[in-house]
């Protein structure tokens, strides 16, 4: 119904930003990206929006780029997810990792988010992970290609890197960065000194 607000940013809190359009403030409920992307008060602002409706009441909420709106909306799809727990997985990981994390199957990143435990982060990814391979080139995801998805040599080395114990999404991205083409070792060994950093 309300696809984008753009006006002037009067107001903010915490997971809250208020931008007034024609005379009307519009208070919108976002992630700490979102909050760290908006410009000072007073300035001109845009949010794309998505609109909750409820039988007790009418809940915008607000991001900066259409990545974290598309996120959210495949987010509150899944049963046991709504809004809160949905701003806090993007509030904790951005898009792009919360994509990453998704197609890669690395449910235990997921619950570093308040209020998302084990058994509904492994519904997320469950629910989620052929929805994101499947939009994620036309949303438009910069790191998720980087996801080594094919046997091979970039397989191995991103579960050598799990023995290691470091998450299958970072490790994945990691390996995305390096050469598929080379061997085995000399793939974890580029990968640890970028995970390293």
């Amino acid at each position: 119904m309300i696809y984008s607000l753009n006006g002037t940013l009067i107001h903010t809190q915490p997971g809250l930003a208020v931008i007034e359009c024609g005379g009307v403030g519009f208070r919108c409920a976002t992630t700490t990206n979102t909050m760290h992307k908006l410009p000072k008060l007073g300035d001109k602002a845009m949010l794309y929006t998505y609109l909750s409706v409820r039988e007790d009441a009418l809940d915008l909420f607000g991001f900066a780029d259409e990545k974290e709106l598309s996120c959210f909306r495949m987010l509150i799809s899944v049963n046991g997810v709504g809004p809160k727990a949905a701003l806090s997985i993007l509030s904790e990981s951005g898009p792009e990792k919360f994509a990453l994390y998704v197609a890669s199957g690395d449910s235990k990143s997921l619950t570093r988010a308040q209020g998302v435990g084990p058994k509904l982060a492994q519904r997320i990814v469950l629910e989620l992970r052929d929805k994101i391979s499947g939009e994620q080139a036309a949303a438009g995801f910069a790191d998720i290609g980087a996801v080594p998805t094919a046997s091979g040599n970039a397989e191995e080395a991103v579960n050598a890197l799990g023995v290691l114990g470091y998450t299958r999404s970072e490790a994945a991205l990691a390996v995305g960065r390096c050469e598929s083409s080379l061997p085995v070792e000399e793939i974890i060994k580029q990968a640890l000194k970028l995970l390293m950093k």
